[in-house]
């Protein structure tokens, strides 16, 4: 028996139990850095749009704006880039800002009669939803 006990293994070995075999391979999704084999780089995934139903739904909100008032489109079944070309281009018209939030188009202030011309230019069918 070894007189001094180096590593966990050898502590192993002196009480008759097999070490225990460590694995390289790294499955683990949430990791981010390993020492072992530096960053991993995650495998991006493809977001999925949801089909349209033909029409652009274009709708006013207020809540959760302190009273400002928006208008939303939705409904639009466009990729991102395409999304934020179209919103790019409403904001230049409207003469307002806005975001692209997930799969909808904020524009601020009350423009819809605009959003309308511009949409249906675009080819869309226009639905107004709400009051």
């Amino acid at each position: 028996m070894k007189n001094s006990l180096s590593s966990l293994s050898d502590l192993a070995a002196a009480f008759g139990k097999a070490p225990i075999e460590e694995k390289n391979e790294v499955n683990d999704d949430s990791l981010v850095y390993s020492t072992d084999s530096g960053r991993i780089k995650q495998p991006k995934q493809k977001a999925n749009v949801t089909p349209s139903d033909g029409f652009a739904k274009v709708r006013r909100e207020t809540k959760g704006r302190k009273g400002k008032g928006v208008i939303v489109i939705s409904g639009l079944g466009l990729e991102s880039d395409a999304l934020k070309a179209l919103a790019k281009k409403l904001k230049k018209t409207c003469g307002t800002g806005g975001s692209v939030v997930g799969e909808t188009i904020e524009v601020q202030g009350d423009k819809r009669d605009v959003i309308k011309t511009v949409l249906e230019k675009e080819g869309f069918k226009v639905k107004f939803i709400g009051g």
